[in-house]
């Protein structure tokens, strides 16, 4: 494996987990002076759903880029305060540096492909960027082109491209300035001045930081042996408060590099049991849509069968794994556990039974006519082929479609508690709903907000007596009844970084100008009057939609509840044939875990059901019983004609140009590998 990587690669991490503001900074400042490489920084927490999906496509993309970027996660939880320098407000959030400045920022679950882009569109950039134009380029550039160029307006020139650079601390024509100048001179003078390297490949690889940390720690020993010779470092007993200090942050810095040096570069998180997806050339037998307790029950029972399902869903998860309160009426749980948590269980479950998992979303399914297989067409992977297909593609949130609240997604607006609710501690927020997870939100959010208050459009919860309680009498969460919301209030915020803005007060992008939550306005549904509560995020949990909209035209929907797919009575058969429904795009009346994973089971135990009652998914196993008996019967005119004194069998050494040679050595071929 080493012999695949590069060289220099061993001396980085894959991810490096920051530890301190400290250590971030420290790390921003040495790859804006020392090696030019972007820095992709994950925001997360442990109890957010969609940041654990990420995690393991993280680390993958991490490795496709292991010497072209550096690749870091923060954990909000602990390092609050690098959250907040950067408006992170809703996980999980992945911001990307360059020149020690913040280029861009994408926000949620954006999937492999989006990652994708974002880290490879900075690479680029950095690239590009990594230039320098000197001032005897410059000169020798004028003196060839322009020779009556006075040298005074020439380091002018020089010096308005020097100033570009100014926040990124050097004093040389760099980055964007210089490629920018040298396309202006380019289409002036049709000719452009020479831009060097400004870092090496040596510069940029990740040895370098092994070398520096080696080179201070042997410089440390040498110091230290050598009582004869004069040290910088101070003495303990007669250094300052300032000294001591810089001191102990220089020893901690050395410690935590060479902890971090430490690490084994290509340490996955991702589970061990992970089974990809590879496509066979036949229909797949069980095909799942869905990663929650529907999809993942019935690729389990799926897996026992011997059904090889394959599961197609999303990274960032579902409505289960998005809950950070305990699971606590999910039978069998001798422990409570969080929503994630539970769901990570299912997965490994049905991976340690065989099943494979393809991380993509599915645009349709319909039948491909004459009876033939049902076809999959996914975001990204193309069209998949399959005998029976498990729909347990589960349910989105729905919004209230105010104004205020598109824009402000990302802002303080969201519809995950247990995500980003550790964002707004110690702060004021609005839960909006009456259900169970309106209450399940309103509880979590109080773990750590200083003000919950929930406004419910009635006068009463739909959600269970027990959670209903709960907030009811929480000292923390305030109730306001029959009242609904009308606008979302935001107002635009500039980054806390100190580098977010160039010297001159340009803002370099729209990010670092997010417009933030800082009020709503609610109306009494009886008086009609209107006021604004103050409050720093927003968090709807009105209910939510099944993800049924690309089946429009393909199979029954149920006339009284809309959106939801028919099944036959006491089945999850649904209209189309080797289509089944399960969980809560199916169920309009209880929508539980429990029953979402009862109903994924059943749907397994139907289809392999309709897979034996049609003969279906047999294909590979045919063939091979029809080679077989091709190949018993060629052994057994073998063995007459080799009676008959004439041997033939395959012969190695025999010309290979021979088309019964070349025929009896495809079928031993296929002889061995049966």
């Amino acid at each position: 494996l080493a012999s695949m990587l590069p060289l220099a690669a061993w001396g980085r991490p894959l991810v490096r987990n920051i530890r301190s503001t400290h250590e971030f900074d420290r790390l921003l400042k040495k790859h804006s002076e020392e090696t030019g490489l972007p820095v992709i920084v994950d925001f997360y927490s442990d109890s957010c759903g969609p940041c654990r999906m990420m995690a393991p496509i993280f680390q993958k993309v991490a490795k496709q880029y292991l010497d072209k970027a550096v690749f870091v996660k923060i954990d909000t939880n602990a390092q609050y305060e690098l959250s907040g320098r950067y408006q992170v407000r809703s996980l999980p959030t992945f911001s990307y540096f360059l020149g020690g400045k913040k280029a861009h920022q994408a926000v949620g679950g954006i999937g492999e492909q989006g990652l994708q882009r974002d880290v490879d569109s900075m690479v680029r950039q950095a690239e590009a960027e990594n230039v320098i134009l000197s001032l005897e380029n410059l000169r020798s550039f004028y003196q060839e082109q322009d020779a009556a160029k006075e040298d005074d307006d020439i380091v002018g020139i020089h010096k308005k491209c020097v100033d570009l650079a100014k926040s990124r601390t050097v004093d040389e024509c760099v980055g964007a300035g210089a490629s920018q100048l040298a396309r202006k001179l380019k289409k002036k003078y049709k000719s452009a001045p020479k831009l060097t390297p400004r870092f090496s490949e040596e510069d940029r690889a990740s040895k370098n930081e092994k070398g520096d940390a080696g080179k201070e720690k042997a410089s440390s020993s040498s110091s230290s042996s050598n009582s004869g010779a004069p040290s910088n470092k101070p003495n303990l007993h007669l250094a300052t408060l300032e000294q001591l200090q810089e001191e102990l942050e220089k020893r901690m810095d050395e410690e935590r590099d060479a902890q971090v040096e430490g690490e084994d570069p290509m340490e996955q998180e991702s589970d061990p049991e992970f089974h990809s997806w590879t496509p066979s050339g036949y229909p797949e037998k069980m095909v799942v849509v869905g990663g929650g307790p529907a999809g993942w029950s019935a690729a389990i029972y799926g897996a026992r069968a011997g059904l090889a399902p394959l599961v197609i869903a999303p990274s960032m998860g579902g409505q289960l794994a998005g809950k950070g309160v305990d699971v606590e009426n999910y039978p069998g749980l001798a422990e409570t556990a969080t929503g994630p948590a539970l769901v990570a269980a299912m997965r490994r479950q049905a991976l340690h039974f065989g099943a494979t998992v393809e991380d993509d979303v599915v645009t349709s399914i319909g039948p491909s006519g004459d009876n033939g297989p049902i076809q999959i067409q996914t975001n990204t992977t193309g069209l998949i082929e399959a005998h029976t297909v498990i729909l347990a593609t589960g349910a989105e949130a729905n919004w209230l479609d105010v104004p205020g609240e598109w824009e402000m997604r990302g802002g303080g607006v969201s519809s995950c508690a247990t995500c980003d609710g550790f964002l707004y501690a110690k702060k004021s927020v609005i839960v909006v709903g009456g259900g169970d997870a309106a209450m399940e939100d309103a509880l979590v959010l109080a773990r750590t907000s200083s003000k919950v208050t929930v406004i419910h459009r009635r006068d009463q919860f739909r959600a269970s007596k027990v959670l209903a309680d709960r907030v009811l009498d929480h000292p923390v969460i305030e109730v306001v009844w029959n009242t609904t919301i009308q606008e979302i209030l935001g107002e635009y915020v500039e980054s806390n970084d100190d580098s977010a803005s160039s010297d001159d007060g340009s803002v370099d992008d729209l990010d670092q100008q997010q417009k933030v939550v800082k009020g709503a306005v609610v109306r009494d549904v009886s008086s009609g009057e209107t006021r604004t509560l103050k409050c720093d995020a927003v968090f709807v949990a009105i209910g939510h939609t099944p993800n049924t909209s690309f089946l429009k035209g393909v199979v029954d929907f149920d006339a009284s509840a809309p959106g939801y797919v028919q099944t036959m009575v006491g089945s999850t058969v649904t209209s189309l044939p080797g289509l089944f429904a399960a969980g809560d795009v199916a169920d309009a009346v209880y929508r539980q875990a429990i029953t979402s994973a009862g109903s994924g089971a059943a749907a397994a135990l139907d289809a392999e059901r309709y897979l034996s009652e049609n003969g279906l998914g047999n294909e590979q196993d045919d063939l091979e019983a029809e080679l077989l008996a091709e190949l018993m019967g060629d052994s057994a005119s073998s063995s007459a004609s080799s009676s008959g004194g004439e041997d033939a069998s395959y012969n190695v050494y025999a010309d290979d140009s021979s088309t019964a040679n070349a025929k009896q050595f495809a079928r031993e071929s296929v002889r061995a590998e049966l």
